[in-house]
C-alpha cells in the first residue's frame, strides 16, 4: 500500500471532486445539485456532518478550484497551500476511531462544515505525499483532450488517465494507429513485391 487507506481515499475524493469542474472543452459541469453532492459523499464514505442544502453546495463548488491547485501543485506550492488551508480553519489533529475505519487522524469536528472537513481532509493528505516524496503521483490527465486530476495509487506507477472513458477513448485510438501503420506496412510490402515480379518478368523476356 503506496498510502495509509484514509489518505488514499482522501485523494481520490478531493480529486474526483475538483474533477467535476468543466475545464475540457465540451465539458459541462457535474456538481449542479445537492443530490450530485450527496452522491459524491456516500461514494467517498465520508462521514459527519451533511446538511444537503444549496449553501452547502455551493460552499464545496467554490472549494473545487483550489483543491484542484492543491493537487496539481509543485513541491514548494504545494507546501504553502496545504499549510494555508490547515491554518485557515484552525485544524487540530487528533487520533479518531468509527464504524468505518480503525484509528486514523481527523483534524475537524464531525459537526464542521462539509467544505471544511473536504478542505482539511485534503491537505492533511498531501501531508503524507509531500512527506513521502510522492507528488509524482497526482498528475494531469494525459488524454490530450482532458484537464481532469490523475491519482495513481498502483504499485508500478502506470495510471495515466483520469477515468474509463479517456483511458478507453485512448486505447481505441492507440489500436487504429497500429492498424494502420500495419496496413501501411502490408500495402508497401505488396508494391515493393509487385515491382520486383514485373522487373523479374522483364528481364526474363530480354
Amino acid at each position: 500500500m503506496v498510502f495509509t487507506h484514509d489518505t488514499g481515499v482522501g485523494l481520490q475524493a478531493a480529486a474526483s471532486l475538483a474533477n467535476t469542474l468543466a475545464l475540457s472543452p465540451g465539458a459541462v459541469d457535474e456538481l449542479t445539485t445537492v443530490d450530485d453532492l450527496s452522491e459524491l459523499f456516500e461514494s467517498y464514505g465520508y462521514t459527519g456532518r451533511h446538511d444537503r442544502t444549496r449553501a452547502e453546495l455551493d460552499e464545496v463548488r467554490a472549494l473545487r478550484p483550489r483543491l484542484r491547485d492543491l493537487l496539481v501543485a509543485e513541491e514548494g506550492e504545494a507546501v504553502r497551500l496545504a499549510n494555508q488551508m490547515l491554518a485557515e480553519h484552525d485544524a487540530t489533529p487528533q487520533l479518531v476511531r468509527h464504524t468505518t475505519y480503525d484509528w486514523h487522524i481527523h483534524a475537524t469536528g464531525f459537526d464542521a462544515p462539509l467544505a471544511t472537513r473536504i478542505a482539511v481532509e485534503t491537505a492533511m493528505a498531501m501531508v503524507d505525499v509531500i512527506r513521502t516524496d510522492e507528488l509524482s503521483r497526482l498528475a494531469v490527465c494525459a488524454d490530450e483532450g482532458c484537464a481532469g486530476i490523475v491519482v495513481d495509487l498502483s504499485r508500478n506507477r502506470s495510471k495515466r488517465y483520469c477515468s474509463a472513458t479517456c483511458t478507453n477513448r485512448n486505447a481505441v485510438a492507440a489500436y487504429r494507429e497500429r492498424q494502420g501503420a500495419a496496413g501501411g506496412q502490408t500495402a508497401s510490402g505488396q508494391s515493393s513485391g509487385q515491382a520486383s515480379s514485373r522487373a523479374s518478368s522483364q528481364a526474363s523476356t530480354k
